[in-house]
């Protein structure tokens, strides 16, 4: 019997903030919220779900990136023997002078994905076209220098946790109900300027790119729909690309890619170390993050801070 194939059906979203907006639901993030959820923020425990940088570390080198790398461009002995600064040979001692240079694809390690990032038939979310928008070096247009400082509400859908597992098998798609069960467990509900991380216990294998990379369980695109109806303003996950893969479309080799980013306009944040918060049975939290503001880039390097909520 011949399969059904699947299609997608994605179509870039204008945004109902208007014809200039390059935020989409960032647009849902209230300080006034902010503020008050910065007040009930126990600081006294702060889980920091961000992954150290380093040198051979997992990577999208596969899809022909580069890997990370990092350069001495002044070492203490160096800054002697070539006297760049101008300075005397004794003073060039006595002061150990350090610095250096970095190169890496900018969806390395924990990041944030823009809106620019996917987009569908030469367009990004807000109908922003390539012809337009993209120059020779970036895109003028919602790159992540646009994502604002972000102090909001996170809620942890501990999917691993909720199935008894370490880690969800490769490709188990995420449903619906998965979700709302999870929900259901933390006595929790998703609403407005939300960001739902969602936990498939890849990172627990972190830095082994061969558990860690590839074929990833996430979740489906019905399920990417429903979340993002939900009315989150960011979708998170421990593993590479939030979405189930490979593509369960015919059409699409990341629809919840083209989803979250044109249909929806909900940025996301990629490879967050989310073990310490199940661990802890942490729920629900205060999140403080923001990206480099690299101007016209598609991700940047992030580092998300969870404060529990304190319940009085």
């Amino acid at each position: 019997m011949t399969q059904v194939a699947r299609r997608a059906g994605i179509e870039v979203a204008t945004s109902p903030y208007g014809p200039d907006d390059e935020k989409g639901a960032l647009n849902k993030l209230d300080p006034v919220r902010g503020a008050a959820l910065l007040a009930r923020a126990d600081a006294s425990t702060v889980y920091d779900l961000s992954i150290d940088y380093f040198v051979g570390m997992p990577s999208f080198q596969a899809a022909g990136d580069p890997s990370y790398q990092i350069y001495m461009s002044h070492t203490p002995q160096g800054t002697a023997v070539d006297n760049l600064n101008g300075q005397p040979d004794e003073t060039n001692r006595h002061v150990c002078y350090s610095g250096d240079v970095i190169f890496m694809y900018t969806h390395t390690g924990t990041h944030i994905d823009a809106l620019n990032h996917f987009g569908v038939d030469g367009k990004i979310y807000n109908n922003f076209t390539v012809e337009e928008n993209l120059g020779s070096r970036a895109w003028t247009k919602a790159g992540v220098e646009v994502i604002p400082p972000i102090i909001t509400r996170g809620v942890l859908l501990d999917i691993a946790g909720l199935k008894g597992v370490d880690c969800l098998p490769d490709s188990y798609a995420i449903t619906v109900e998965d979700c709302q069960r999870a929900l259901d467990a933390a006595g929790l509900t998703l609403g407005d300027g939300d960001v739902a991380f969602v936990r498939t216990g890849r990172m627990r294998y972190w830095p082994d790119g061969a558990k860690v990379l590839g074929n990833p369980p996430g979740l489906s695109l019905d399920t990417a729909r429903w979340i993002t109806d939900q009315g989150i303003a960011i979708i998170a996950s421990d593993q590479e690309c939030i979405e189930v893969g490979p593509s369960e479309h015919d059409d699409n080799w990341l629809p919840g890619h083209c989803h979250f980013l044109a249909e929806a306009g909900v940025p996301m944040l990629e490879l967050a170390n989310l073990e310490e918060l199940a661990r802890d049975g942490v729920t629900e939290f205060c999140l403080v993050a923001a990206p480099i503001r690299l101007r016209g880039a598609s991700g940047a390097p992030i580092r998300p801070l969870a404060m529990p909520l304190r319940t009085n």
